[in-house]
């Protein structure tokens, strides 16, 4: 049954591929103008956390929750939204992450109190939960070989342009707007960018894009319910403990309880497969090497760097009283090379290949060596704290180089018919990465400033998460080594 399923939806596809540069270009430009909405407001939201204490008489728990309620419902539906849109239309289900992101932007927007904010931010990611890996597939289905290494260079610019953007543009409009209107505005800020995707996507998606229900006999089983369940609640288990903090010693007992789920799951799957069925995701391409590296670079890159802005803008704020504009300009440069790096590395990654990924890791600890001797200079009095916009702009250099071309290369022997929800698992790898990362390193950072200052307490953040990129470069050389190894008999091509 899910072979004839799999070989009809196959023919489907090519059937309805286009063939024109103009269409797939279009596609992604709707793909790419969602994006920016996404990241911009997730940066927004950092900058606007102060504002929305004032503005709601919010409580400590309730900011935690306008950023782990998104955490959460994101990484929780990534991967039973990938296979939905592998089964039933990547595009539809893109339109409706949209428009649940754009709605609840606006419910976060005209939020009375921080309870209901809090229900908004949960489904904004149920919204981008569902848009973002079904962009992945897309990109997938729609490019190959050169382009499709040029669209995620282009998909990489995005990303930097708009997490440089976001903070300023936040700071910006709550100045414009004051105490109260200011942090509203940096939600509904997503209300156009969210309805003019939508009008593009309608005019520009292929309708089948839109639109393919399961065949008869698949129906609801090709979904696999019982597998997105079993998937879905253990990373909610091994996600809710690094983002709840306040949760007692008791939460931590999620962890295990979450292992079990995925073996649970395993099982599930294997059985899912002998009764014939198409199951929520294909366990063989964990057997393809480029894509158990490719993940895993990118959990480990994700647990580290990402941790560099937060400890930044955490120093400059409380350790030196920067503003919190004066705090987002320091990543401004990084930003940007970022996204022109992406933009040079994604019509290289062909030729280059996983070289320029172990590049951008070396690059990365470049930076975070720079930057460990920055603040050692700057707490001694030599050097002004400023400098750290230059040392970081050699962290945004290497995610650059690191994370478009690592995209491609993950998924490149990866089958069609899994796109979504193969880099669904990747992008949860990614939140799961990020949530453990954050928690521990930031942890480490605070315990150190409860016996020491805050050039110390960087220093161990830095040389932290210097020793986590370390992990992902050792991952990228084997993986280069492997490559020039013979290809195994199952590599699929796509």
């Amino acid at each position: 049954m899910a072979s004839s399923h799999t070989e009809s939806q196959r023919s489907d596809e090519s059937q309805y591929s286009p063939t024109s540069d103009p269409v797939r270009w279009r596609i992604l430009w709707v793909l790419l103008i969602t994006i920016f909405m996404t990241l911009v407001s997730v940066s927004i939201v950092n900058v606007a956390l102060p504002s929305i204490r004032v503005g709601l008489n919010a409580s400590e728990a309730d900011l935690q929750w306008v950023l782990s309620g998104f955490a959460l419902t994101f990484g929780v539906i990534l991967v039973a939204a990938g296979r939905a849109g592998d089964i039933m239309g990547r595009g539809g289900l893109f339109l409706i992450g949209v428009a649940i992101f754009t709605v609840a932007s606006v419910a976060a927007g005209l939020a009375p109190n921080a309870e209901w904010l809090n229900a908004a931010r949960f489904a904004q990611g149920i919204g981008s939960g569902l848009l973002n890996p079904q962009g992945l597939g897309m990109i997938q289905h729609y490019f190959r070989g050169d382009a499709r290494g040029r669209a995620f260079g282009y998909f990489g610019t995005t990303v930097g342009f708009s997490v440089a953007i976001g903070p300023v543009l936040g700071g910006l409009l709550i100045e414009l707007g004051g105490p109260e209107l200011g942090w509203r505005l940096t939600f509904l800020v997503n209300v156009p960018i969210g309805v003019l995707a939508i009008i593009l996507g309608l005019m520009w998606f292929p309708r089948p894009l839109i639109v393919r229900l399961p065949r008869t006999g698949s129906g609801l089983r090709s979904l696999d319910p019982v597998g997105a369940a079993l998937l879905g609640l253990a990373v909610l288990a091994m996600l809710f403990p690094f983002v709840e903090s306040g949760g007692g010693a008791i939460v931590w007992l999620l962890l295990p309880a979450g292992m079990l789920l995925v073996w649970l799951w395993v099982l599930w799957e294997r059985r899912y497969v002998r009764l014939g069925l198409s199951p929520m995701v294909d366990l063989k391409i964990f057997s393809t090497r480029s894509y158990t590296n490719g993940i895993t670079i990118m959990a480990l890159y994700f647990m580290g760097v990402t941790s560099v802005w937060v400890l930044v803008a955490l120093y400059v704020q409380e350790g030196d009283g920067k503003t919190a504009l004066q705090s987002a300009t320091f990543g401004i440069p990084a930003a940007l090379l970022s996204a022109y790096a992406a933009h040079w590395a994604g019509s290289r990654v062909a030729t280059l290949g996983r070289k320029m990924v172990v590049v951008g890791l070396l690059i990365a600890l470049f930076g975070l060596a720079l930057s460990v001797g920055v603040v050692m200079l700057f707490e001694a009095g030599h050097i002004s704290i400023w400098w750290l916009m230059g040392s970081l702009s050699f962290v945004g250099i290497a995610q650059g180089i690191v994370i478009s071309p690592n995209q491609t290369l993950t998924l490149a022997d990866v089958p069609l018919d899994y796109a979504g929800s193969s880099g669904a698992i990747m992008q949860t790898g990614q939140r799961i990465g990020t949530a453990v990362g954050i928690a521990v390193i930031t942890a480490a950072v605070f315990a150190t400033l409860a016996v020491s200052s805050w050039g110390m307490a960087m220093i161990v953040g830095f040389v932290l998460i210097a020793l986590v990129v370390v992990l992902a470069l050792v991952v990228a050389l084997r993986d280069l080594a492997q490559r020039r190894q013979p290809a195994p008999a199952h590599a699929r091509q796509t």
